[in-house]
């Protein structure tokens, strides 16, 4: 990876607990910083009423937003829209829908040439799950697994990181099953309390944010 990428991987958006160490994080403060906003993966669900919300959170803390609609997009417009953006924010909803979109629409052809040129990722559950080497995280069978309604076969992701993100993680509830998730995969994995993300720049990687920090197969923080 590229030594300057910077990307801030999230459970669900930016609540109360990782707002500030997000903010902290930036080039910009955020009456110059534009957001590209990117809600497909919303597009299958019945209650959109999340996006509404991290719309307003981006917009109350002094973001410029540009919404985009994958649907109508391909590399070349994609690159148009996002040349003055400085964060891609990737909502959550349904990460095969998503993944497939993300493909269909040549954003995954470009998304390393935006981070490399200093464009921060955020990912929002679904977002953060597409971040990974493979989508299988979507699949384990802890809150409501996605439906593969649009019949993909082949699960590899972006590999903007070598690792997997399970979000809406509660250690209680979900523990037994996100373990049998994780004994079937390669990859180092973080499952994330809502109230968490994983800050990564570069090759460091942090879990912040608050609540117990759960992670599986070997992955290590280096900060």
């Amino acid at each position: 990876m590229e030594s300057k990428r910077k990307l801030f991987l999230t459970s669900a958006g930016l609540p109360k607990e990782t707002k500030d160490i997000f903010l902290n994080f930036l080039r910009k403060t955020p009456g110059r910083t534009n957001v590209a906003f990117i809600p497909a993966a919303s597009d299958p669900e019945e209650n959109k009423s999340y996006v509404e919300r991290d719309k307003k959170t981006l917009q109350d803390i002094g973001f410029k937003i540009k919404e985009i609609d994958l649907k109508n997009e391909n590399k070349k417009s994609l690159l148009n829209k996002m040349s003055e953006c400085d964060i891609i924010f990737i909502e959550g909803g349904n990460t095969y829908y998503l993944l497939d979109q993300i493909r269909k629409s040549g954003f995954d052809k470009i998304i390393g040439q935006l981070l490399n040129e200093g464009k921060i990722y955020v990912g929002v559950s679904a977002g953060s799950y597409i971040a990974a080497p493979t989508i299988e995280a979507a699949g384990w069978k802890h809150t409501d697994p996605d439906r593969n309604a649009v019949k993909l076969k082949d699960s590899t992701a972006l590999n903007l990181v070598p690792f997997i993100v399970t979000a809406h993680y509660n250690r209680e509830k979900y523990r037994v099953a996100v373990e049998a998730g994780v004994e079937k995969s390669k990859y180092p994995v973080v499952a994330l309390y809502d109230t968490q993300a994983v800050q990564v720049e570069g090759d460091k990687y942090q879990i912040v944010g608050e609540g117990r920090k759960e992670f599986f197969n070997g992955f290590k923080e280096n900060k």
